[in-house]
């Protein structure tokens, strides 16, 4: 993609030192994860919404987005943000008229007219994949995880932190989906990241049990539900957690997500193991017991712990 300067836009804050293809970016991710119903749009079946109408809104018109330049920040994102497909794909057409406004409302169809413009943006619908703090339907905008399904469960679930937020978790008594839908986790390690060892406080890996034990092969990195500078992973005890009425979801990007208890919360008694993963300290907590305590210095000074993990807000996972 170009990496030409842009324009700032309005809405989504100042971005006019970014390259081209990162303001863009931001500004759907802006858009579509959060501002959508204050813009005018309506998330239809699935969190779409008509391309169109989404690059029409005051926060976007005056980027002047190309449907060329969706089409590779949908590509090439490194997390895969973002789903665009044409707009006869979408997951009910029918109901997805009502997500879009004016005369493009009647171009959804369960076929491709024998005109259809493959280069007209209001062909298209774009959503986010999560990451939302908006209301959203989830059924269409993620699989469910069931336990009556056991080929679909993952083998690791984890999520990514950091020093200063831990302490908070501990306070109040688990992750928090703070502002977004739901609280992010991962179904496996970032670039960067390897299990620890088994004699590593003598700990198995989450999830594991004496008579399954988890595997210690290198895994393919994944590359969406935790940022690769997390300090601190808290794998869960996921069979526990369904087993207690938490539902989970796979997004398109392969992000583990879940609303929580009634109160928005996953409690601290379904984290299987905590591990600090940059100062050395090893694992801070095993089923539910905290068995060591996060050094003062890496909490109050701040060095790694000033991302956006708080009580549960993986930030721009």
């Amino acid at each position: 993609m170009s990496s030409r300067r842009g324009g700032r836009g309005r809405g989504g804050g100042g971005q006019g030192g970014l390259p081209r293809e990162v303001q863009v970016s931001k500004k759907l991710s802006w858009l579509l994860r959060h501002h959508a119903e204050n813009q005018g749009l309506k998330l239809g079946p699935g969190g779409y919404v008509n391309l169109k109408d989404a690059l029409s809104v005051n926060a976007l018109k005056g980027m002047r987005i190309t449907l060329d330049e969706v089409r590779e920040v949908v590509a090439d994102n490194e997390k895969q943000r973002f789903s665009l497909i044409p707009i006869t794909a979408a997951p009910d057409a029918q109901q997805n008229a009502d997500s879009v406004s004016g005369d493009d409302a009647a171009t959804v169809s369960k076929e491709l007219p024998p005109d259809f413009d493959a280069e007209d943006p209001a062909n298209y619908l774009i959503r986010a994949n999560q990451g939302h703090s908006i209301k959203v339907d989830d059924e269409g905008l993620l699989t469910p995880i069931s336990a009556d399904d056991p080929s679909g469960l993952p083998e690791i679930v984890v999520h990514g932190t950091t020093w200063r937020a831990w302490p908070i978790i501990l306070k109040t008594g688990g992750l928090k989906r703070m502002s977004r839908n739901h609280i992010h986790f991962a179904g496996g390690l970032p670039e960067g990241f390897e299990p620890l060892d088994d004699d590593d406080d003598g700990q198995e890996e989450a999830n594991a049990t004496d008579e399954n034990p988890a595997p210690r092969a290198k895994k393919d990195p994944v590359i969406s539900g935790m940022r690769n500078t997390s300090t601190i992973l808290i794998y869960l005890d996921f069979p526990a957690a369904l087993a207690a009425g938490l539902k989970f979801g796979r997004s398109e990007n392969g992000v583990i997500l879940t609303e929580g208890d009634e109160h928005g919360f996953v409690p601290t008694k379904f984290f299987k193991r905590v591990e600090e993963r940059k100062g050395g300290y090893g694992v801070l907590m095993k089923n539910g017991e905290v068995i060591k305590e996060l050094p003062k210095h890496l909490v109050s000074g701040g060095g790694g712990g000033g991302g956006r993990g708080g009580r549960g807000k993986q930030g721009r996972s």
